[in-house]
């Protein structure tokens, strides 16, 4: 939805935008990006797909823009799960 607004803010050609997501855990030996040292931690892949006569520039700042939405950032950042009994 965010990368939708962006591009008719800025008036570009975009028609629809499709995501697939795919969840895994992996050792974090496998990540050599991960601050983790130790254990597994859970990997999500991302693919968008952008239909419309988008030009490279374009698509790559709209794949920025997908990068800083508020579900993106909600999900790479540190999460804080409190749990009580009610």
């Amino acid at each position: 939805m965010t990368v939708a607004l962006y591009a008719r803010r800025k008036q570009w050609p975009l028609e629809s935008v499709a995501v697939s997501l795919r969840h895994s855990k992996i050792h974090v030996a496998d990540c050599s990006e991960c601050e983790s040292k130790e254990g597994m931690l859970d990997r999500i892949e991302s693919e968008i797909e952008l239909k419309g006569a988008l030009n490279e520039e374009q698509r790559v700042r709209l794949l920025e823009i997908a990068q800083r939405c508020p579900v993106h950032r909600t999900l790479t950042s540190e999460i804080a799960i409190q749990s009580r009994l009610r």
